[in-house]
């Protein structure tokens, strides 16, 4: 109490002084104007300072009695991490269940991956690029170096190559459709939403080289987001071939290789005729690699690539061809889906080396799933197997669907506290039939419909009826 007293006394003989250490004359003119008011003006100059002063008191005492806890910074999240309360966390659980019974309807094994292993399995193979986004910890029981997975995926394709008799039975090389959903951690967040802790979702299809397989991957992704009610979806399609075969053509190495790639997802020319300027062929590798940065658009984007890189390679002609059958299969099959194609966006695909495709929808400013072909992923385990599949965070398309739709569930069931016979039944017959009830406890506080109840049970001569809720009960 002294010292909050002490405290008090000092920061007033520092406001006292301040105003005339800044302005004497002025406080010399306000002494002479108080000099010459009468009692009452004086007295009640004082009476409204001194409530003024109460009434911050009181503020600040209100303040200091809130619950520690809620100022207490050790219960602040990290930044790219939060957590989903009600109804959000039961709209995301409800959408989680339906997308594991559409995986299964279109014939995909659900797998569960370990949130955590060793780092050197973790990034090997596929996982490579992961390294910058994989958290690490160190193992207490064996010292060795671990990681939590940042991408679902490799796991996968290590389940699918080092579990064989479980996935395949009798039939070695027979294709397998594995899907899984669980989350995945980040170091970094993801630019655009900020997330550093996805829900990640996804189907991989292992043992089918061709483009059937990979239409197959563009519907269910289709599929997906239909299932979850996020209208108005596009897909934009490329191929890293097409990106790879130039910089064969070329002769790139991997440094200079690396710092075109980047330049070219930020489709900068100054940076791509930069990282270029020291080649033997300037003049072409600069000309084909800011071509390939302009070369998005319609079906007709395939035919200037042609054109502009005309002779470059086999391959490069190869994965033209690829598109343009990709494009008529998939446009047979999903004709209400728009088709964009951009032979230089490869953003975001670390392991891919094929057909890439990413679902857009108006008014996000980032892909809101994405996938394509990783061929010989599993080579690493010594069986390569041709592989493709998408991925998707659930958080993003629960928060994206949200928007576009509300929530369908009904109100709960109030059950009041009753001695009456049959009340139990009844709650029990209820839940039974896929209501939700909430029973009342005695002396509870709040009132049924706070409690999110649109229905009550009420005992009539018949039994025990539901009748709709009145606003003030």
């Amino acid at each position: 109490m002294w010292t909050e007293l002490l405290t008090a006394v000092a920061l007033l003989l520092v406001v006292e002084g301040v105003m005339p250490f800044v302005n004497p004359g002025g406080v010399r003119r306000a002494l002479l104007a108080l000099s010459e008011m009468n009692d009452g003006t004086l007295r009640l100059i004082g009476l409204t300072s001194m409530v003024i002063g109460v009434v911050l008191l009181k503020i600040v005492r209100l303040l200091r009695m809130r619950p520690r806890v809620l100022r207490d910074e050790r219960w602040l999240l990290p930044p790219g991490v939060d957590e989903l309360l009600p109804p959000h966390a039961r709209r995301l659980e409800m959408m989680r269940r339906g997308l594991l019974d559409l995986f299964h309807t279109w014939g995909y094994e659900l797998v569960m991956p370990p949130f955590l292993e060793y780092l050197e399995s973790l990034l090997s193979g596929p996982g490579a690029p992961l390294d910058i986004q994989t958290f690490k910890v160190i193992d207490q029981e064996s010292g060795r170096l671990m990681g939590i997975r940042a991408d679902m995926t490799p796991q996968v394709a290590r389940i699918d190559a080092l579990h064989q008799d479980s996935l395949k039975g009798d039939t070695a090389e027979r294709p397998v459709r594995l899907c899984y959903l669980g989350t995945v951690l980040h170091a970094r967040p993801e630019p655009f939403f900020g997330s550093r802790t996805p829900l990640q979702l996804g189907a991989e299809l292992y043992g089918h080289a061709g483009v059937a397989s990979d239409v197959e991957g563009m519907a269910l992704m289709v599929a997906v987001l239909e299932e979850v009610g996020i209208p108005d979806v596009h897909l934009d399609i490329g191929h890293f071939g097409v990106y790879r075969a130039l910089v064969a053509a070329l002769g790139l190495d991997a440094a200079v290789s690396d710092r075109v790639f980047d330049a070219l997802q930020r489709k900068a020319p100054d940076e791509i005729a930069l990282a270029l300027a020291t080649q033997p062929d300037e003049v072409r590798a600069v000309e084909w690699m800011t071509e390939l940065a302009a070369l998005n658009g319609d079906r007709d984007v395939l035919g200037h690539a042609r054109s502009a890189f005309a002779n470059a390679s086999p391959a490069l002609d190869q994965a033209l061809d690829e598109l343009v059958r990709l494009s008529d299969v998939f446009s047979a099959r999903c004709p209400d889906v728009p088709l964009h194609f951009d032979l230089g966006e490869l953003r975001g695909y670390s392991y891919h080396g094929g057909p890439v495709f990413a679902a857009f929808v108006p008014g996000v400013g980032t892909e809101v799933a994405r996938g394509g072909r990783y061929d010989q992923t599993d080579e690493l385990f010594g069986r390569p197997r041709p592989a493709t599949g998408f991925s998707a965070d659930l958080r993003l398309l629960t928060a994206l669907a949200a928007t576009t739709q509300s929530s369908t569930d009904r109100g709960a069931i109030f059950a009041p506290v009753s001695e009456a016979s049959g009340l139990a039944e009844a709650v029990k017959q209820l839940r039974r039939s896929g209501e939700r009830v909430v029973e009342e406890l005695p002396g509870q506080a709040g009132t049924a419909y706070q409690l999110n109840c649109d229905r009550r049970l009420l005992k009539d001569e018949n039994g025990w009826a539901v009748v709709p809720l009145e606003l003030n009960e």
